[in-house]
């Protein structure tokens, strides 16, 4: 390879530009350019090469081709040491590229301006589409995905923000560490995806019709679903190979709704369950059975969860399928009724007997796997098994180390992103007088699972290994315990209470106390915890705290 150090720049965001430009050339570089990155750089006082000095090569096409040229890719993408490599560039008088910096063109400036002009449909041949497809970069990008296929030898740089930083990696080491051109590859395939994803969703817009998509995501929901799922996402259904499954509809008729499949989590999924009756599942479906899962996914013992409108209103944890199935339902029966159910053992034939009656009905049905002969007993037992959506989801304590570590909520305009709620450690404090006996302690551990699971402000009552009420979403801890209370009515009487967050004033324990609660299990934290901690010593009523909450909004 010669011995000239290369850096080719060619930005639009000419930001620290000069600067950068200068630092290079102190560093021993000798500058790469083209068209206006290098008028820019000659203003500036720089010595400048000319692409088309360096290739031989003119521009052609108005400049729409100038970087794609041999000279460029082939000094760009040369390993290094590489007997092959280095000899195919001194037969062919290539010189080896050492630092790329490239910036894109502003194409969703361009579309916002575009967008604000034109409204409904428009010509694809006109004028004002030229304008926009001129602004799609071609080099850039090729010359990004080059350099950053080859970042054992090259330094690609997107961000003028980088500038500063690899001027002084230069000046420490005399190079780019190889950590930090891995970091700055990394942002440039990252810049090339959205900028690919802005064009994709232009077109979308306003150049497909529909004829040529097929079941591409041009065609998911009539042709507008947001091009950005296409590169998270797999579409389809549980159990379907299908390109898509576009929804009956969404949360209510009006909206439309499609269901989209990542990458297999490494853990039992709704998603990635196999569907092996009955209907496809609605948009609602999806989320109350991803509830009932997560939710069963919690305990070691057999149990049974049933979610209603995305709340447990019904859990039990013992050695009998049936018994946990009759105790969860028994938790709140008038909700259990067109609830999702779930199971974290196999199903077996007693408990699908129990199930398969005219006196229940659930929308879905979800468990590991079911014994032979347990899906007949469901379809046939009762007139609403034709209709059951049945999902095998795993063994529900696989965790993989690719489980998903990231949950997203969408927003208008944007997303929020957090971890996982996933710890689930119970070392609690005893702060009352009164430490829970054993049972207590077991129901309380259980109280913790569930109140995880329930949106807040989230109340539950548990007794003897069953859930007994629940307050959800109510705007005051209060009215939630009383919510629970009312739910669980006699069955409050011995039980213990979870809430999900600390108890701002001593209300809530009067309340639990009052319907019969025995021991609480809290975060702790208030302001009021010695007001809290005394309603309880007074009705010799224990508490312990957990030291962080499990708020689910």
């Amino acid at each position: 390879m010669s011995g000239t150090r290369w850096a080719l720049l060619s930005v639009t965001d000419k930001t620290g530009l000069d600067q950068f430009a200068r630092g290079l050339h102190e560093q021993g570089f000798s500058l790469l350019s083209s068209g206006g990155t290098a008028r820019y750089l000659r203003d500036a006082g720089l010595s400048v090469t000319d692409v088309s000095e360096h290739t031989g090569s003119p521009e052609i096409l108005g400049g729409r081709v100038k970087t794609l040229h041999p000279k460029v890719h082939g000094g760009i993408l040369a390993r290094a040491n590489h007997p092959g490599d280095d000899q195919e560039l001194a037969e062919h008088s290539i010189d080896a590229i050492e630092l790329v910096a490239v910036n894109l063109y502003r194409f969703e400036e361009a579309v916002r301006e575009f967008e604000a002009n034109n409204s409904g449909d428009v010509d694809a041949g006109s004028a004002a589409v030229a304008e926009v497809l001129e602004q799609i970069d071609i080099g850039g990008p090729t010359l990004l995905r080059a350099a950053a296929k080859n970042v054992p030898r090259v330094a690609v740089v997107v961000d003028p923000a980088d500038y500063s930083q690899i001027l002084g990696a230069l000046q420490e080491h005399g190079n780019v560490p190889l950590g930090m051109r891995g970091t700055l590859a990394g942002k440039a395939f990252s810049l090339v995806a959205r900028y690919d994803q802005a064009i994709e969703e232009f077109f979308a817009r306003h150049l497909m019709d529909g004829a040529a998509t097929g079941s591409g995501h041009g065609a998911l929901v009539d042709g507008d679903l947001p091009a950005a799922l296409a590169h998270c996402f797999t579409e389809g259904e549980p159990g379907s190979d299908d390109a898509a499954l576009v929804l009956r509809y969404g949360e209510n008729p009006h909206q439309r709704g499609v269901a989209v499949r990542g990458r297999e989590p490494g853990e039992a999924s709704v998603m990635h369950a196999r569907r092996l009756g009955g209907k496809a599942l609605s948009y609602n479906n999806f989320l109350d059975a991803e509830a009932a899962l997560e939710t069963v996914k919690e305990f070691e013992e057999s149990a049974a969860v049933v979610i209603k409108h995305a709340n447990p209103c019904g859990v039990a944890v013992g050695n009998s399928q049936v018994e946990v199935f009759e105790n969860a339902k028994a938790g709140d029966p008038v909700s259990a009724f067109g609830g999702i159910l779930a199971f974290n053992r196999p199903l077996g034939m007693e408990a699908a007997r129990a199930i398969a009656t005219k006196q229940n009905f659930f929308e879905v049905l979800v468990a590991p796997d079911f014994e032979e002969g347990v899906l007949d007993v469901l379809k046939t037992g009762a007139a609403w098994g034709k209709n059951l959506r049945i999902l095998a989801c795993g063994d529900p304590k696989r965790q993989e180390a690719t489980r998903p570590q990231w949950t997203f909520r969408p927003m208008v305009g944007g997303a929020l992103i957090q971890e996982r709620d996933l710890k689930d450690t119970f070392h609690p404090e005893v702060v009352t007088e009164r430490a829970p006996d054993d049972a207590e302690l077991r129901d309380l551990a259980m109280a913790w699972k569930i109140v995880k699971h329930v949106h807040s402000n989230a109340i539950v009552f548990v007794k003897d290994g069953a859930l007994q009420g629940v307050g959800a979403g109510q705007m005051s801890r209060v009215d939630s315990v009383g919510l629970a209370a009312k739910k669980a009515g006699e069955g409050a009487k011995g039980a213990v209470m979870g809430s999900d967050a600390f108890f701002p004033f001593r209300d809530g324990v009067d309340a639990a106390i009052q319907a019969g609660v025995t021991a609480v299990v809290q975060p702790g934290g208030s302001r009021r915890d010695g007001e809290v901690i005394a309603a309880c010593n007074e009705s010799q009523v224990a508490m312990v705290v957990t030291g962080h909450r499990h708020f689910l909004h």
